[in-house]
């Protein structure tokens, strides 16, 4: 089980719910995924193209539990505004908080992340901070109140995997107690494998699934892979050698089968 916030999630895999080419394959990725957490950007969708209140139906109807996200903010008062507006929404203290810096990358900006972190704790809010792999930016979140983090994995929609690993593993290992989820920059299914053999906790997808051929079937495989590396993770994978280790018997020893 995986606990955030006092919460017990079965399912490592979260799943965005922007782009997909109709609310039926989004409902059915999300049924395939087994994800109990989706995202969802009230700037964006609640946009003519999501028809409103429809859009709310049909994500209660999947009877997950909702994280609201503060996509396309790119200041900290912008966020925070933005939060407290999803509060009133959804009506969940859960918040995505990303702030934006850079339009290229969409890279956090991390000073204003961190600001708009604080207020928001203070203001009651459980916040899922959009991240980098920085350890200083990591220790400030959670000095701010975050018991969680979702540091990028590579930039949003980038389908790159990990852009900078041994910065990951690093992170994971400064803070081993605290629940992190990759966010970000993940393409395929061997990408989430290696993040929870790892040793993360849970990744977060959304364009590798919404934007792929078949949507219901990469949302499958994803779930698969997340289980696959949680499970390698437990089981003690053997440490890397840069020399061969004979597999099999040694000349006059008996083999027993």
């Amino acid at each position: 089980m995986l606990t955030v916030y006092g919460v017990e999630l079965r399912s490592r895999l979260l799943l965005g719910t922007a782009r997909y080419p109709s609310p039926a394959v989004l409902s059915a990725a999300v049924r395939a995924s087994g994800a109990q957490v989706v995202t969802v950007a009230l700037r964006r969708e609640s946009g003519a193209e999501r028809a409103g209140q429809s859009f709310w139906a049909l994500i209660r109807d999947l009877g997950v539990r909702v994280l609201p996200n503060t996509a396309g903010c790119h200041t900290a008062r912008e966020a925070v505004t933005t939060a407290l507006m999803a509060r009133e929404v959804f009506g969940t203290p859960w918040i995505k908080l990303e702030v934006i810096g850079e339009d290229d990358t969409l890279q956090p900006d991390v000073f204003g992340l961190v600001e708009a972190a604080a207020t928001l704790v203070a203001q009651g809010f459980e916040v899922f901070p959009y991240t980098t792999e920085d350890l200083v930016v990591a220790e400030r979140l959670l000095a701010a109140g975050c018991r969680v983090l979702m540091p990028w994995g590579a930039p949003i929609g980038s389908g790159r995997g990990l852009n900078n690993p041994h910065g990951l593993a690093a992170l994971r290992a400064h803070f081993p107690e605290v629940p992190m989820i990759i966010d970000a920059g993940l393409g395929v299914p061997s990408h989430a494998a290696r993040v929870m053999e790892m040793g993360f906790d849970a990744v977060l997808l959304n364009t590798a699934v919404a934007q792929a051929g078949d949507p219901v079937r990469m949302a499958a495989a994803f779930a698969q892979a997340v289980e696959a590396g949680q499970a390698a993770r437990a089981a003690g994978p053997i440490e890397p050698r840069d020399l061969a280790t004979p597999s099999t018997p040694l000349p006059g020893t008996a083999f027993r089968g």
